[in-house]
């Protein structure tokens, strides 16, 4: 079940996020990464900032979240994590039914959207239509 994720379950994203993006980790250049890669001080900002979580949850348990924003015209997808031990087995598919962006618009929208370093946009790592989902 899909569902709108509540303030009970900040530390169930948290945790999700920080598991999930361990398959970043060497794939992300150093200078981007962190250990715990989004802090609850990080966590509470995107949220404090607009970006409301959705989750599936199964057997009451979320296995997988993602986060969106709405941004002056559009409702961009912020954040997408499932956890390592539910990854390829659709949980994304179910989040994410596709996000095909080209490296040329997924700059152009960082850049309208967000004020980031140009190395961050650089190193932006954005899904694509992902046979694995």
């Amino acid at each position: 079940m899909i569902r709108e994720c509540t303030a009970s379950d900040f530390e169930t994203i948290h945790s999700i996020v920080n598991d999930a993006a361990q398959a970043y980790k060497g794939i992300i250049p150093a200078d981007r990464w962190h250990d715990e890669y989004m802090s609850r001080d990080e966590l509470r900002y995107e949220i404090d900032d607009g970006v409301q979580f959705w989750g599936l949850a199964e057997n009451g348990q979320l296995v997988g979240v993602m986060g969106i924003q709405d941004v002056q015209d559009v409702t961009l997808i912020r954040h997408a994590y499932v956890l390592t031990a539910r990854r390829n087995q659709g949980v994304g598919g179910q989040l994410l039914s596709r996000l095909l962006v080209s490296n040329e618009e997924k700059d152009r929208l960082l850049r309208k959207y967000w004020k980031i370093p140009a190395r961050q946009i650089e190193t932006s790592v954005v899904l694509a239509e992902m046979k694995s989902f």
